[in-house]
């Protein structure tokens, strides 16, 4: 029988490699996304294919719509589609908003919201029973910052993640009768390399010990909960976005 495929979008690092990992060894048949990191994709295969998994990796933008089409397109030649995780997303440096340019702003929201909604579209195309699919589940990837505002540094994503996690509920209701279950994690302080993307490369060792658990999470952490997410054992959750902040409920 067939491995059931999961799409994995902006897999190459960070949470979506560590969750890519998580669901070859599950037994789900990955297909690893990237944008630039041909080699850093490789390698997540490779680890995947080395423990005994399934997994092909796929170049593509997730703000092109174009590139979207391509990369599902690829995914199709590996099964039928049963998992979409959003992970793909950008930052940019601390700055207010006053000083956001507009091309920043814009990008900001091409990828971290136009993209996921792009790729949970065509999610939807495969996995609706309404349109003969077999069901199957999404799980968006969010950020603390939608509830924090990250005021001062970088409310333009925190922006974009509040836009998924309204999208997560809305898409939750309107595919939860046709066998399509769509939930989100929202992470807070996780130690990847997304912060030296914004230009702070130190801040999972200067805000850890101010987090109430005294430290950042780990890209591990997250995944595990994605993949719960993505499993029979969470039959019945959708809509949902859970937490997984150490208990992070205010701007340090």
């Amino acid at each position: 029988m067939a491995a059931p495929v999961l799409l994995v979008t902006g897999a190459s690092r960070g949470i979506g490699a560590a969750t890519a990992r998580l669901a070859g060894a599950a037994g789900w048949h990955v297909v690893v996304n990237y944008a630039r990191d041909a080699a850093a994709a490789a390698d997540v295969v490779g680890d995947i294919v080395a423990a005994g998994g399934r997994a092909s990796a796929v170049r593509g933008d997730v703000g092109s719509e174009e590139d979207v089409q391509a990369i599902f397109a690829h995914a199709d030649g590996h099964g039928v589609l049963k998992g979409l995780v959003n992970n793909a997303g950008v930052v940019d440096v601390a700055a207010r908003v006053e000083d956001m340019s507009a091309a920043r702003i814009e990008r900001m929201f091409r990828v971290n919201v136009l993209g996921s909604m792009l790729c949970a579209r065509e999610a939807v195309r495969r996995m609706s029973q309404r349109s003969g699919g077999a069901g199957g589940a999404i799980v968006n990837v969010s950020s603390a910052a939608a509830k924090l505002g990250s005021p001062g540094l970088f409310v333009d994503y925190a922006a974009a993640k509040g836009a998924i996690d309204t999208f997560t509920v809305g898409l939750a209701k309107e595919v939860a009768g046709e066998g399509i279950r769509v939930n989100a994690v929202r992470p807070g302080i996780i130690d990847t390399d997304i912060h030296a993307s914004g230009g702070q490369p130190d801040r999972v060792a200067r805000l850890g010990p101010e987090l109430p658990m005294r430290r950042a999470g780990t890209a591990d952490e997250v995944a595990r909960a994605i993949l719960w997410l993505l499993s029979d054992a969470a039959s019945y959750s959708t809509g949902a976005i859970l937490d997984i902040s150490g208990g992070r409920s205010v701007v340090p």
